[in-house]
């Protein structure tokens, strides 16, 4: 064996990886060409057009045995539609291009879990209000009739039932305002 030939290990393929990195520089570019064109139509927000700008909240009527609750969801419901902003609230039904009638037809407490000192009294509660929503335009058209909206929230009874739901009823009524308003804004 001679020793003046002896060279050192040739490196791995430096060909392959100049290879393999050209092609993926070349597949990354032909990603973003045949990707980005498609999220230049992209629109924020519903692209469905409303039968009307401005909308008449009915007060809130209310067959539940709840105390000042149809003000709260009134209240709530008003206020969940001017910070939505895509219509306008009316003063009177004249004025309005649609009225909105929302009737609360239930309030049902169920015991979820129960205490860990007494397991027949309940440490949280299911609580569910449930509205029927009818939505009409000025000409008399009846864009949705009687339609159930139901929300939940957990009503915990460290610091007493009534108290609980006491808290649990603002909370209740929020959710109750952000379905309405989806349930008339969203346009699918």
């Amino acid at each position: 064996m001679r020793y003046d030939t002896i060279t050192a290990p040739r490196p791995i393929s430096t060909d392959r990886q100049i290879r393999w990195s050209a092609f993926r520089g070349w597949l990354l570019a032909l990603l973003a060409v045949g990707l980005l064109p498609a999220c230049s139509h992209y629109r924020l927000g519903t692209s469905g057009t409303l039968a009307f700008h401005s909308v008449y909240i009915v007060p809130v009527e209310s067959d539940t045995q709840l105390p000042q609750v149809r003000a709260l969801v009134g209240t709530q419901l008003r206020e969940t539609f001017i910070r939505d902003g895509r219509v306008a609230l009316a003063n009177s039904a004249t004025d309005a291009e649609a009225t909105l009638e929302v009737r609360l037809k239930g309030y049902q407490r169920d015991a979820s879990v129960a205490r860990a000192d007494d397991t027949g009294l309940a440490r949280k509660f299911n609580v569910v209000l449930t509205a029927e929503c009818t939505l009409r335009t000025r000409a008399g058209k009846v864009l949705f009739e009687k339609r159930q909206v139901q929300v939940q929230r957990d009503a915990y009874t460290d610091s007493g039932q009534l108290q609980s739901e006491y808290q649990t009823l603002p909370l209740l009524a929020d959710a109750l305002a952000k379905q309405v308003a989806h349930v008339v804004l969203d346009v699918w």
